[in-house]
């Protein structure tokens, strides 16, 4: 019988070695090493469970949280990590001052990109959802109102989760940030969102895709900071809603290599969802990072139905702010100057990666919109092989910058259509 005993235990240790390592609470919650150390929460953590789902639980202490909830729920954790809040870059703003006469200079990016011709065509995004993660967007600009994903099973503004997915009256997408939000500040997100899907027939912005549908998932304050775990929940949550496309205009520090957001983004690019990133700002000077020796992320993750997007100029070279990377920036987009909806019925002028992104979310909604039995993986090859280069490439993978028409065209090769 010992023998017997001794045998048993002999065996299960073989089988926990070739299954890999134990799970403990120090390797499902490891201790947080030279990751931006000085941004982790003490008292929030993103947890991700061994179902697939992600959670924010509150603590009084990192280790307290360890000994305590991860150790009592030890065998539903995959990895717990504490949340960490960042900020993303703060654009420049100015006011449009101008009117119609000058709709041609307001609207350089999607003309830049050749969108009118597929416009012309009555190929305009419909029946495409762009999940926008970001901060507040004003869904009563009258530019953006009747292009937001609406959730009919829920009563707006009567305090229930009618539809039982966890959201309370979120009819108009969602905001996982707490703070209340103040519109003179939060710009961002609905400039983002005009850049997209601004309605012509209602004001001077022509959205890339004015017929698609943005469903919009705030995590970022008025401050233009955000936590990671906030994201989490806000890209899942569009992931729900029926988001074929996710644009990310915001960045972290090139320590924030988080393992729950990789988990998370990589288990949406599993799902078969585009995801488009901004490329990011450069440093603190200024000046643009090549992401090859120094990658940012969510940027550099380079899934495979990633797109990663560096912001160019109207004469179609790269801006010297935006980052590059011939490996892992793909392709480069209208970013410099880009007049778009404002809260409380504006149009401003910014500059960035964040105003690149979502151009090419938008071609991407053009194309799937034309051709909705399309994968992103195709989407994305479509983009990419049918960019308008420069004289002098540019210092991304593709060399150029996205054109819509002929990205349509390379589309139908791809998929026999």
């Amino acid at each position: 019988m010992k023998f017997l005993r001794s045998l048993s235990l002999t065996t299960v240790a073989i089988l926990l070695s070739a299954c890999g390592a134990v799970k403990t609470t120090d390797n499902v919650f490891p201790t947080s090493v030279n990751v931006c150390v000085e941004s982790a929460s003490e008292t929030r953590f993103i947890v991700h469970w061994e179902d697939g789902h992600y959670s924010i639980e509150n603590g009084e202490s990192s280790e307290k949280f360890r000994t305590e909830f991860v150790s009592e729920n030890l065998q539903k954790i995959k990895h717990v990590d504490q949340d960490r809040r960042f900020r993303i870059h703060t654009d420049d703003v100015a006011a449009f001052a101008g009117d119609d006469a000058t709709a041609e200079a307001l609207n350089w990016g999607p003309n830049q990109m050749d969108a009118p011709s597929l416009w012309s065509k009555n190929i305009q995004g419909e029946g495409v959802i762009i999940g926008v993660i970001d901060g507040m967007v004003d869904t009563t600009h009258p530019q953006l109102a009747n292009s937001i994903a609406l959730n009919t099973g829920e009563i707006p503004k009567n305090n229930i989760d009618d539809d039982n997915n966890g959201f309370v009256d979120d009819y108009k997408g969602i905001q996982v940030n707490s703070e209340p939000n103040d519109p003179v500040v939060n710009r961002h997100g609905t400039h983002v969102t005009g850049i997209i899907v601004a309605d012509p027939n209602q004001g001077a912005i022509d959205g890339v895709a004015p017929k698609a549908k943005v469903l919009p998932a705030q995590f970022i304050a008025n401050d233009g900071g955000g936590s990671i775990g906030d994201a989490i929940v806000a890209l899942n949550y569009v992931a729900s809603r029926g988001a074929k496309i996710i644009n990310m205009s915001w960045g972290l520090d090139p320590c924030m290599d988080i393992p729950n957001l990789r988990s998370a983004l990589n288990d949406l690019n599993n799902r078969g969802l585009l995801l488009v990133t901004a490329s990011g700002n450069g440093d603190s000077s200024g000046v643009g990072i090549n992401m090859d020796s120094t990658p940012a992320f969510p940027s550099a993750y380079n899934f495979s139905n990633q797109l990663n997007v560096a912001a160019a100029t109207m004469s179609m070279s790269l801006i010297g702010f935006s980052n590059y990377g011939v490996k892992s920036v793909h392709v480069a987009a209208p970013g410099v100057g880009i007049y778009s909806t404002t809260p409380m019925n504006q149009i401003e002028t910014m500059s960035g990666t964040s105003m690149a992104a979502p151009m090419v979310s938008g071609v991407a909604a053009l194309l799937w919109g034309a051709i909705p039995s399309a994968t992103a993986a195709q989407i994305k090859q479509a983009i990419m092989s049918s960019v308008t280069r420069p004289a002098t490439p540019l210092r991304v993978s593709t060399g150029g910058v996205v054109n819509a028409y002929d990205a349509l065209s390379q589309l139908k090769v791809i998929t026999g259509q």
